[in-house]
């Protein structure tokens, strides 16, 4: 990643934080436990799937493609990061908002998300043959 990619990387990453904590601060309610531990999720689950995003780098793609096999930082643990982290930052969001019809919504998501990680699995073992099972034998989702 050239380095002006990265400084607009970082920027936006900045602003998303920002907004994000503007968010939590401004919502309406009482801060109790749900809220609380909703606004540690939704913070976590945001920054571990910034990370993971930057760790993706130029393999991301919003359809199943299998540009590069990444396996460094979070996807050394975890082939999907970036689903895993999103579901939490998603809990943390609909813990803060209190709504419980929202959890169906969720259910659902993660449903699709489940699907999509095995459409990619699909096209990283055909691409990738042994590397990816190997990998996929020492890593979690």
């Amino acid at each position: 990643m050239t380095d002006l990619k990265f400084g607009a990387y970082i920027v936006s990453q900045v602003v998303a934080t920002l907004l994000l904590l503007a968010f939590i601060g401004l919502w309406p309610g009482s801060w109790n436990e749900q809220r609380i531990a909703g606004s540690i999720l939704l913070i976590v689950g945001v920054g571990l799937l910034s990370l993971a995003r930057f760790q993706l780098g130029r393999s991301f793609s919003i359809t199943a493609q299998a540009k590069k096999l990444v396996t460094h930082g979070l996807y050394s643990k975890i082939r999907n990061p970036v689903y895993v982290f999103g579901a939490i930052a998603m809990a943390g969001f609909f813990m803060i908002v209190q709504k419980p019809a929202l959890w169906v919504l969720f259910a659902f998501l993660v449903v699709m998300q489940i699907a999509r990680a095995h459409k990619e699995a699909q096209v990283l073992e055909a691409k990738f043959g042994d590397e990816y099972r190997a990998y996929r034998a020492q890593t979690w989702f």
